[in-house]
This record gives structure tokens, sequence and C-alpha cells, in this order.
């Protein structure tokens, strides 16, 4: 099984590499297993430096490189044809210090009844979706990511 134990800042033009999806959840870890799309396990011993973003590249010692993806995964994707009822939305559950993830035109937390009605309490829309979740690092975290240069589209509604 590779071992992945570095993380890295620039990738040489010409550079091979493999690709994986991983979860919120396990992007965030340092240590972790996953399995590549060929069937082979991989292993991951990173240094704790932050999660993982979408777009990131790990190596093993030897030098092989694996990007990583975000993966779908289910999520409540809020919407309103009203931007700021939309900012209110942002404002109440970021005091409920929820990871959340911003685009131009809705947000994504992680499935939580009790939030979704207080959301739809506000008069705002909300759908179970299938979608990469890359929420906000927070304002002291060094940001990698910004959403207005590229947002991502729901790839595939739930139901409730």
């Amino acid at each position: 099984m590779k071992i992945y134990t570095q993380r890295l800042e620039q990738l040489d033009q010409d550079a091979v590499y493999e690709s994986i999806e991983l979860n919120f959840d396990t992007r965030q870890k340092s240590r972790f297993r996953a399995t590549l799309k060929n069937g082979h396990d991989i292993g991951a011993d990173l240094p704790r430096t932050g999660i993982l973003r979408s777009g990131s590249f790990i190596a093993t010692d030897a030098g092989e490189i694996l990007k990583v993806e975000a993966k779908p995964e289910q999520l409540m994707c809020v919407s309103s044809s009203d931007a700021f009822e939309l900012l209110k939305a942002a404002y109440h559950l970021g005091n409920r210090h929820v990871p959340l993830m911003l685009t131009p035109t809705a947000l994504y937390f992680e499935p939580d009844h009790v939030l979704a009605e207080m959301v739809e309490g506000l008069g705002l829309h909300v759908e179970n979706v299938m979608h990469p979740f890359e929420p906000e690092s927070g304002a002291y975290a060094q940001h990698q990511h910004d959403h207005r240069l590229s947002p991502i589209k729901a790839i595939h509604h739930v139901s409730h």
C-alpha cells in the first residue's frame, strides 16, 4: 500500500498523478485510508496543517503524486431569489458555527433537520442534494479557495 506523507504546494507542469475523490470528513484528517478507482488501497499520514481542499496534491516519499478532489456527498442546499435573505441565512447558520459552503446563489451545509427547519422558518428554500463540500475555512485560516470564481453546480438532487 502506498503511503502519502507530504502536501505539495506546487506541481511541475509535466507531473504525472492519479486522482481520488474524498468526502469532507476524510479531507479533514491527517491520517486515513482510501481506495483508488483502480481498486488499490492507499494510506495518508500527512502533517497536520489543515484541510485538504479540492485540487490539493499529496505525495509519497518516492515522489508518487495524488490529486485530491471533493467527492459529492449528501448536503442541504439553501436558496432564495432574494440575495439579502440568503445573507441572513448565512448569518444565522454562522452563529451556530456550522461548516458552511458559500456560493453566489446558494449555501450548503451537512444534513441537519433542525437547522433546515430554522432556515425554512426564515422563508428560504432548503433541499437535499448530492454536491462536493468545500466549506469556508474561517476568517483566521489560510484561505485557498474562492468560490466566487468557480462555483460548483449541484449534480444530483435527492428527495427529502
